[in-house]
Formats: C-alpha cells, sequence, structure tokens
C-alpha cells in the first residue's frame, strides 16, 4: 500500500475508533465533533482515549509543523496543553463556554505566521553556510554553529522577535587556533555599528542586506560556503565534509572568546 493509502487507511480507522467512543459519553462526543470541524486529513497521532492527538499545518513557505495537543478529561473547563518545535509558545486564548479545538489550531497557525522571518533567516543560514550537524536542525533552536575557517566555529543566537537584527555571536575552537579567534572576536566588535537594519534603508529596499551579508560584512570575512553549492554543475553530489561533527578537531576547545551583550552596546 502507498503512503497516501495507507495514511487513509490509519485516518479511516481514527475516525472509526472515534465515531464508537463518541457514543459512550458526553465527553467523547464533545471531542468527536471538534475533531470534525478542524477536519480528519491534518489529524496525523490520536490517543486511544482520545485525550491526546496531534495535527499537520503548513505555513506560508510551505514548511510543516505539528501540533500536539492534551486534553484533561474536564475539558473545555481545562484548556488545552499544547507543544510543537517553536522556539516559544503562544499563550492560549480560551473560554470555557465557548472555545473549540478549532481556535486552538487558528491560533497557532497565526503563531507559526509570525515567525516566518525567523525561519527564513535560519533556512537561508542552514542552505547557504556550512552548519554543523545540520541534517535535522531544529525549528525550536535559534542556534546555529557555523563553520568560520581555520578550525574556528562561530555560535549565532538568532533573536526571534527581531531576526535580522545583530545576533549574539561566539567563537569557539582549539588551543592553535586562538589568535584566530582572536581576530575574529576584535573585527567582530569593531564592526557590530556596520550591521545593516532594515527600517534604517526602507526608503530603497533594493539595497537592504540579507542577514548572510550583514553576518560577513560584521566578521570582515567571507564564511565557507558547502562544496554543493559551489560546484552545482558537478552531477554527482558533493557534500561539504567541514559541515559534519566527526571532520571537527577533536582537540581541546579550551579557547573561547564571547560576544553577547557587547554586540547591542552603543559604544
Amino acid at each position: 500500500m502507498n503512503a497516501s493509502g495507507d495514511k487513509f487507511s490509519q485516518e479511516s480507522i481514527g475516525r472509526a475508533r472515534c465515531e464508537e467512543l463518541a457514543k459512550s459519553s458526553s465527553f467523547y462526543r464533545k471531542v468527536y465533533s471538534e475533531i470534525e470541524e478542524v477536519g480528519w486529513e491534518p489529524l496525523r497521532r490520536l490517543g486511544g482515549d482520545l485525550t491526546f492527538f496531534s495535527f499537520h499545518i503548513q505555513d506560508k513557505k510551505g514548511r510543516a509543523h505539528i501540533l500536539e495537543i492534551q486534553l484533561d478529561r474536564d475539558y473545555p473547563k481545562s484548556k488545552p496543553s499544547v507543544s510543537a518545535d517553536v522556539p516559544y509558545m503562544f499563550t492560549l486564548q480560551w473560554s470555557t463556554t465557548s472555545s473549540r479545538l478549532k481556535d486552538v489550531m487558528l491560533q497557532f497557525q497565526k503563531h507559526v505566521d509570525n515567525l516566518q522571518e525567523f525561519w527564513s533567516v535560519l533556512d537561508d543560514i542552514d542552505k547557504s553556510l556550512c552548519v554543523v550537524d545540520a541534517k535535522q536542525p531544529s525549528r525550536a533552536s535559534p542556534v546555529r554553529r557555523i563553520h568560520a575557517g581555520n578550525d574556528c566555529i562561530l555560535i549565532v543566537h538568532v533573536n526571534f522577535n527581531d531576526p535580522k537584527s545583530l545576533p549574539e555571536c561566539r567563537f569557539i575552537g582549539p588551543e592553535p587556533q586562538a589568535m584566530d579567534i582572536n581576530n575574529l572576536h576584535m573585527m567582530c566588535r569593531r564592526n557590530s555599528k556596520k550591521w545593516s537594519f532594515p527600517f534604517s534603508i526602507s526608503f530603497n529596499r533594493s539595497k537592504e542586506k540579507s542577514f548572510l551579508e550583514n553576518l560577513e560584512c560584521v566578521l570582515g570575512t567571507e564564511l565557507p560556503r558547502p562544496q554543493g553549492l559551489q560546484e552545482e554543475d558537478d552531477h554527482q553530489q558533493v557534500d561539504c565534509g567541514i559541515c559534519y561533527a566527526q571532520f571537527l578537531p577533536t582537540g581541546d576547545f579550551s579557547t573561547e572568546k564571547t560576544i553577547n551583550k557587547s554586540l547591542y552596546s552603543s559604544e
């Protein structure tokens, strides 16, 4: 059976179980009717007692998201507990007399819509730079570990409230690269005011710098690119070896320079 057929079969089984349970109590009847409102197609998981389930949604960029919902037995007097792979959860607005599961879904949809720019910045980093352990990056994490050359690792913390702003940066590397780390650290401090904010050039958005352009400007150097991007004409896919943890230096990463609040200061 193909994937679509298997999904249809699971959906049918879940719906049949809900219909059967709905006959036994008002709680099950209410949950069943509210799942019907949301629709069975986005349903991905369903607990045997109908107190746990998950729904799939897509955001404006086509990214897939799973919202997990847990119900107490006194639902809807107790609002649902929700979880998802996002940097922070929204505050669920809930009325015990009028709110339903479809309202939870609408609030979650609005929440992921508000995070579009944040995820676009992270997707750009993951696609364009050599990110350590980037095979399945979490959409909840604002942190990326980027190979900066000469065995140095740049750790950036993207602000999910203002993703195009200057990120917090930290550099780590083996002891022999202390000079390179110091140079990156000092260059970043010196150039921090060169970060171009979108609002400062809104009159000419064609000149607006991307997050990556800003980052390289502040660092004063071009960051390594995955070899696959540099050799598009090569018929054989070339993996970027420096993007994988097993190729990182195994020595003591005892030299560390930290840039946190100093990047945000007005000095």
